[in-house]
């Protein structure tokens, strides 16, 4: 009797993996609530204060670069683990720093932690998930990034406010605990990633190594034991024939077959959607949205309260993509979210144009038109970018080609964050938002022309359509 693939194993092992991403999403996030009160207590001017706020980005360029060509080596578990010690290293350090100098390290090992996770939490759940649940469960990690994003809202929201009533009711006797919790409540902010970073690093024990990495390091007994517990005896085999097919035709493992045929072709593809991805404006809106909603008179805390709306259809969106990139595809997700990102971005512009002199649209208007961006960006490419990556390179050099495409998207992450406040002032807001309007075509033409559809398809199938 044929054996049934053992998809709640699968599950176990996607979710374990994607806690990179919830801790990536938490460590991105928490430092907004955190930048007012480390600015003063350190007395930094702006300069000063922007490099605490973007450290963490060369740290996760760092990482990036890096982690791919670990994985390949020593395996995508091994670099798992690194980047769980880097997340509670980070976490209990900047807790504990006494100067500025050593929150500023602290926060780049904790960038470092999260380029790693960029790129091999999504890359092993790839390699162990089954072809016809590859796109959800690859989504899980874009999902798990935008649930770190709302959890660290919460924990700052929940923090200041018992660090007040901690205020409110005197110091407490425990000096260290008074520190920590009420009179530099940051420390507790930023010291509550090393919860769920402890959690990730326990659980990485209970996983096992990607069988298709086991494979190429000539591995076969421990990698058909792995493939016989996802998909049973038969389909294992199957699955076995079809790796060891796939990777004789391959070269030598180099990264430079990454610059030949048809991988050269899906090296540039990834390379410019990673980019293109960036500079069509959702982390300009994830975190300058409070900014913008400001620019139509709101006041601060409503404009706050407005970004927590854009928190919670991020998340919700993201769980609607999972249902379905499987079934509508990938391209056809990129067709219809791109194509709604650039009508509601031509909207906004609108919006921003017509109340240049004097407010004639209420500031709610604005509001949905930025959910609605916000749903169509997170049903299509913040889903997409991460499935297609984590499927289209050769299993070889898979590692380095996400690096180096994972590199792409962090340098646009950079490039947008630095140039988004400049932006703003040189072309309007308006202006700002019909440049992520012309940044939507290029996206959706590359789809159209080059991205070839590999919906339920095997990882040794979607290699076999590169290099023909």
């Amino acid at each position: 009797m044929k054996q049934k693939e053992n998809l709640g194993y699968v599950l176990f092992l996607s979710i374990v993996a994607a806690l990179g991403g919830f801790l990536f999403g938490y460590d991105t996030a928490v430092i907004s609530g955190t930048i007012k009160s480390v600015t003063a207590q350190f007395q930094m001017d702006e300069i000063r204060s922007g490099w605490y706020v973007g450290c963490a980005l060369l740290g996760s360029i760092g990482g990036v670069l890096v982690a791919g060509k670990l994985s390949d080596l020593f395996g995508r578990k091994l670099v798992l683990f690194i980047s769980a010690v880097m997340f509670s290293a980070s976490g209990i350090g900047c807790m504990l720093s006494p100067n500025e100098y050593q929150l500023i390290v602290y926060r780049l090992i904790g960038g470092f932690g999260i380029g790693a996770a960029s790129v091999i939490s999504p890359l092993y759940i790839s390699e162990i998930s089954i072809a016809r649940y590859r796109g959800r469960l690859v989504s899980l990690y874009q999902l798990a990034i935008t649930v770190g994003f709302l959890g660290a809202y919460l924990v700052n929201y929940v923090l200041l406010n018992n660090s007040l009533a901690m205020k409110a009711h005197g110091a407490l006797s425990c000096n260290w605990i008074n520190t920590i919790f009420a009179s530099e409540v940051w420390r507790s902010m930023l010291g509550a990633e090393a919860i769920p970073a402890l959690l990730f690093f326990l659980v990485i024990f209970f996983i096992p190594e990607s069988p298709r990495w086991l494979f190429v390091k000539n591995k076969i007994p421990r990698s058909r034991t792995i493939l016989n517990r996802i998909y049973g005896e038969d389909e294992a085999e199957n699955q076995i024939s079809e790796i060891q097919t796939t990777l004789q035709k391959e070269e030598k493992s180099d990264w430079k077959m990454l610059f030949k045929g048809g991988f050269r072709v899906a090296l540039i593809i990834g390379v410019c959607l990673a980019i293109l991805g960036q500079f069509m404006g959702v982390n300009a809106v994830l975190y300058y949205g409070p900014g913008i909603f400001e620019k139509t008179g709101l006041s601060e805390g409503d404009s706050l309260f407005y970004q927590v709306f854009v928190g919670l259809v991020n998340v919700l969106a993201t769980v609607v993509a999972i249902m379905v990139i499987d079934k509508i595809g990938r391209k056809k997700l990129v067709y219809y979210g791109v194509s709604g990102m650039l009508v509601s971005l031509i909207l906004i512009a609108s919006y921003f144009t017509l109340n240049k002199v004097e407010t004639i649209i209420p500031p709610i208007t604005l509001l949905i038109l930025i959910l609605f961006y916000i749903f169509c960006c997170a049903i299509s490419i913040c889903v997409v970018i991460w499935v297609l990556l984590s499927e289209m390179y050769p299993v070889k050099v898979r590692g380095a080609a996400m690096s180096m495409a994972g590199f792409s998207l962090w340098i646009g992450t950079f490039l947008i964050g630095q140039l988004t406040p400049l932006l703003m002032s040189a072309l309007s807001p308006a202006g700002l938002f019909l440049l992520f309007a012309l940044m939507c075509l290029p996206y959706l033409w590359i789809t159209w022309k080059l991205v070839p559809e590999t919906t339920g398809k095997s990882l040794e199938e979607i290699e076999r359509m590169w290099q023909k």
